[in-house]
């Protein structure tokens, strides 16, 4: 004796149970995804020329990296208080640092600064990344510098 069609259970195909599989894989990586992205999200450190900065509005507080020039005549050293101007000869942004600077830190030189922006503007680094040689640019503010149609390829090598 046969059952009806209607009582009878459906069985699942080889086909129909590899496609449930993959699919509940896919979601699986999809969440395991999510989660990665949503708990780096605070990790992530951005780099900027000044000219970024100022377009984008940077948030107080915010961590980024600022990268450029050391402008000629703007650094001012007291004690362990550093001042400096770092540039994209487009835009100027005041930095401070509170340490012992690199010792190829320097005016005229590429420099590039982990911090935040303070409340009136400025940039407070919290390190600034040493340079290989006296002719080192890091990559970031050669691009940046290129971008902004300042770059001079005679007076430093990435």
């Amino acid at each position: 004796m046969t059952m009806p069609a209607a009582i009878r259970k459906k069985s699942w195909s080889r086909k129909q149970k590899r496609l449930a599989t993959i699919a509940a894989l896919g979601v699986v990586l999809a969440l395991a995804t999510t989660l990665v992205l949503v708990a780096l999200r605070d990790q992530i450190v951005f780099f900027y020329s000044p000219s970024d900065v100022i377009a984008r509005q940077v948030e107080a507080g915010t961590p980024i990296r600022l990268g450029g020039l050391v402008k000629d005549g703007s650094w001012t050293r007291d004690g362990q208080e550093n001042h400096f101007i770092v540039t994209d000869n487009a835009s100027d942004i005041v930095a401070s640092y509170t340490g012992i600077l690199p010792d190829l830190f320097r005016e005229g030189q590429g420099v590039v600064a982990e911090g935040s922006m303070g409340d009136d503007g400025s940039f407070i680094a919290s390190n600034v990344l040493a340079k290989h040689d006296e002719n080192y640019i890091p990559k970031e503010v050669v691009d940046a510098l290129k971008a902004s149609g300042e770059w001079r390829p005679e007076t430093a090598t990435p």
